[in-house]
């Protein structure tokens, strides 16, 4: 790889000359720059962003960690994260994979933002106690260095099973998610706890993971335990409930009307099944806009409150026939 030594010995001139005008610096004249700069092209000079950073101090670009990136929801979340750095003259890189938690302390990256539930809290808190700066979005971490922005979780499970209790339901099924998900884990606690305050209502909980497959089979469940009385469901994300879908399309159960069904995510398809499915909605936009704000926030040394991000109920046809 060719550095700044070869270009200062092609040109004739000092290595720091060359660093002079590979920065930008006034201290050397226009024309030795132009000049020097044709000579790093020639000789396909590519900067070392790792060493810079390090002298530097500063990267501009901020990490966002997730456990996976496909699909709509994160689609949505990064378009607020980026829009909203760039904003601030900082750039984004997605990581995801235990490699790249060195980010952090090789100093490749300004901050972070983490939505990935295998990231795991200590290593984020000894991380946040050597003085760098991480926003967390799927856990409650008290840290000066550590700001949250997490959904309400609490509200939307509580409205969920609420509702669903106006129906006048003899049992509501809560499908739930993984254990290492924070989003999952105080949704089901919260669903529960408030079923706890009805006594004419069975509370049946069904192992889901937050995929397609755990909501196909939590709708076997349901269909074999069927005993001709309607019944609520509360799936944990709008990923299990589509998979529930696919199970009662080919069973004598209507979704709506034996089955009063509700998600949680807001997935675009949602809107397009029959009947259109009942869920909660939240801006995943301005979810990842206000994580990048509080990221930056945190580098120029502010003081930064938590956040919340609210949720509201879409009332759809698997609730209401």
């Amino acid at each position: 790889m060719v550095g700044i030594r070869d270009i200062a010995q092609q040109a004739g001139v000092s290595i720091s000359t060359v660093s002079y005008a590979l920065n930008g610096s006034s201290k050397i004249t226009e024309e030795t720059r132009q000049r020097i700069l044709k000579i790093a092209d020639e000789l396909n000079y590519i900067p070392n962003m790792a060493g810079r950073a390090l002298k530097r101090k500063q990267t501009n670009i901020i990490g966002i960690y997730f456990t996976d990136y496909g699909g709509y929801f994160y689609g949505q979340i990064l378009e607020g994260v980026g829009s909203t750095l760039k904003k601030h003259g900082y750039e984004l890189i997605v990581c995801t994979g235990k490699k790249s938690h060195l980010f952090l302390p090789e100093k490749l990256i300004d901050g972070a933002i983490i939505l990935d539930s295998s990231y795991k809290s200590e290593e984020i808190t000894h991380y946040a106690d050597r003085g760098h700066h991480i926003v967390v979005m799927d856990r409650e971490l008290d840290h000066k260095n550590v700001s949250q922005v997490l959904l309400d979780n609490i509200g939307g499970a509580t409205l969920a099973i609420d509702y669903l209790i106006q129906k006048e339901l003899a049992k509501i099924y809560v499908v739930s998610g993984p254990d290492i998900a924070y989003d999952s884990r105080i949704r089901l606690k919260t669903a529960l706890e408030e079923l706890e305050r009805y006594d004419n209502c069975e509370a049946v909980v069904l192992t889901g993971d937050f995929t397609k497959e755990s909501g196909r089979q939590a709708a076997k469940t349901i269909i074999q335990e069927w005993n001709e009385e309607p019944v609520g469901v509360f799936a944990l994300n709008d990923e299990m409930a589509i998979g529930i879908y696919d199970i009662l399309k080919d069973s004598p159960l209507q979704i709506g009307k034996d089955i009063k069904l509700i998600g949680f995510d807001n997935d675009e398809i949602g809107s397009y099944i029959t009947p259109g499915l009942s869920t909660f909605e939240y801006s995943k936009y301005k979810w990842g806009a206000v994580a990048a704000e509080k990221i930056i926030q945190l580098l120029d040394g502010k003081n930064v409150k938590n956040d919340l991000i609210y949720t509201t109920l879409l009332r759809r046809g698997s609730t209401e026939k």
